[in-house]
């Protein structure tokens, strides 16, 4: 689920920045993409996190 949340949040704040930059497609798109893609990592790694300690240990 955090995964997915990142997935999203990442290509629409990534877009957002790089036209507000002033960035043609191709640049909002490689921008939402290395969003997307970083956001996702940091998802993954809260679900890892959140089920180790849900295992109590």
């Amino acid at each position: 689920m955090f995964v997915i949340a990142g997935l999203v949040i990442g290509a629409i704040w990534g877009d957002r920045r790089a036209k507000a930059r002033g960035g043609n497609g191709f640049d909002r798109a490689q921008y939402a993409a290395v969003h997307a893609i970083a956001l996702a990592l940091l998802g993954l790694i809260i679900t890892l996190i959140v089920d180790r300690m849900s295992r109590g240990g």
